[in-house]
């Protein structure tokens, strides 16, 4: 498969391998083209125009929400638990560094998508830097990482469901069902702008979520004497480098919100506000992380339990569990519209079903995030070592997307002139340090989460696929 139809040709830096791209010309329309064909009647030509009225309506505003909605979720209370390997002060350094970083990497993307308008989803940024193999790989990655959030976020449903009911006669599996059920329900909207609204009610669900645990764990350590608690400055105990580079992937991954920003922006009728986008995001994730990570590890010590809200106590941590579930669920939602979007648009990709404003345009979509659902339900309840399966995933899929690949289109998509010249040997240096950054989140990753796998089936630490039992 040629790069979808509306990439520009433009070829704004100087990379090796990097130049005109073979556009298809299908027969009638490019569903890319502000300009309809005379052969198209009166009716597909209202359809089309209805179309893309429907996907061109975000704005940077909504676009932070939607990037709320996929980058901060409970992964926010895994937090402490990484401070508690990593002491006080290299936690706090990693939450900002690290954030930093993440804000760049996607301030690269947001600069790739200005300059080539077709590229809809990190799939044809891939065929812009290696053609077809690199649109078909990089789109397999990221519908495979979509697939599993929805699970990961499909299993943390069931998890959360049995420790608010606090019920063991009821079978995990029917939990796990009952979660796919809204994942899917919540799934329907096609359009970003359409989902934007329900994000607002997952930034304030887990600003509450978090804002009563750390109460919580303040009124407890304040009540036992907050000299006595053992937090740190440094790391205690000698942890092993698995220990403290899985501390390291939780603060990782928390930042990781650029695979799916070009598809995003695919949506925004202003694309250059992208920019205040980013900020925003980034500057709201470092102070949330931070301030959650610090705060809590210093109520409540070493014994501080991932996800954090499991230490504010049995009654509190149910109910912050509660208010949690729409951020499970919306954010756990968004991948399947990604997934699906970027399916879809392949398949109907010179049809006006693509916009899902026909009869069979909302047949054909709906069947689609049917699978995909009951895809990532599947694979969350048959792997018995499903988070650790995600962090290997993570760690090969989106170490990439976040990190080592935005420097490499840096390199062969925007740079200009030579990469020692002085307008961009200071960039180039950034962009070696951040591509270095990545790759050994890629690896370290890798074999951190392979570690854990074997020290989870040595202690026992594995639950038989389709449990009823704890998840």
């Amino acid at each position: 498969m040629s790069c979808p139809s509306g990439i520009l040709d433009a070829n704004p830096g100087n990379g090796a391998g990097v130049g005109k791209m073979d556009t298809p010309k299908p027969n009638g329309w490019s569903p890319d083209s502000k300009v309809l064909p005379d052969a198209l009647d009166d009716g597909e030509q209202q359809i089309i125009e209805a179309g893309e009225a429907k996907y061109h309506r975000l704005g940077w505003k909504r676009l932070t929400i939607m990037l709320i909605i996929e980058a901060i979720g409970l992964g926010a209370l895994s937090i402490p638990s990484a401070f508690a390997s990593l002491g006080m002060v290299a936690g706090v350094i990693c939450c900002v560094g690290i954030g930093l970083i993440a804000i760049y990497t996607s301030w690269i993307i947001g600069k790739v998508k200005l300059a080539f308008p077709g590229v809809r989803h990190y799939g044809d940024a891939g065929g812009l830097l290696m053609g077809r193999v690199g649109n078909e790989l990089f789109t397999f990655m990221l519908i495979l990482q979509l697939v599993f959030l929805t699970g990961s976020n499909c299993l943390t449903g069931t998890i959360a469901w049995r420790h608010i009911t606090d019920s063991n006669n009821v079978c995990s599996v029917v939990f796990s069902v009952v979660s796919a059920i809204i994942l899917l329900l919540l799934s329907i909207p096609s359009s970003f702008a359409d989902m934007a609204w329900l994000g607002y009610i997952d930034f304030v669900s887990i600003v509450a979520a978090i804002g009563i645990t750390i109460i919580s764990t303040g009124i407890q350590g304040t009540q036992s004497g907050l000299s006595k608690v053992d937090w740190s400055a440094l790391p205690q105990g000698d942890p092993s480098f698995s220990d403290a580079f899985i501390a390291i992937s939780n603060i990782v991954f928390a930042y990781t919100f650029a695979s799916c920003l070009f598809s995003f922006m695919d949506e925004m009728h202003t694309p250059k506000d992208f920019t205040k986008s980013i900020w925003t995001l980034g500057i709201l994730q470092i102070v949330i992380y931070t301030v959650t990570g610090a705060t809590i590890y210093a109520f409540v010590g070493q014994e501080v339990e991932s996800p954090a809200l499991l230490s504010a106590g049995s009654l509190v941590s149910k109910v912050a569990f509660g208010i949690a579930l729409p951020v499970i669920f919306i954010s756990g939602a968004i991948g399947t519209i990604v997934a699906g979007r970027l399916i879809h648009g392949r398949i109907y990709e010179n049809s006006v079903t693509r916009y899902v404003n026909t009869t069979k345009g909302w047949i054909t979509w709906l069947t689609l995030i049917t699978i995909l659902t009951i895809l990532a339900w599947v694979i969350a309840e048959a792997v018995p070592f499903f988070d650790d399966l995600l962090s290997i995933t993570s760690a090969l899929f989106t170490s990439g997307f976040s990190f080592y690949l935005p420097p490499v289109m840096w390199f062969f998509l925007l740079r200009k002139g030579e990469w020692y010249s002085r307008e961009n040997l200071l960039l180039s240096l950034v962009n070696l340090f951040v591509f270095i950054f990545g790759l050994v989140v890629l690896v370290g990753g890798l074999y951190s989460s392979i570690q854990d796998i074997r020290n989870n089936y040595r202690t026992g630490n594995v639950h038989s696929p389709f449990t009823c039992g704890a998840v």
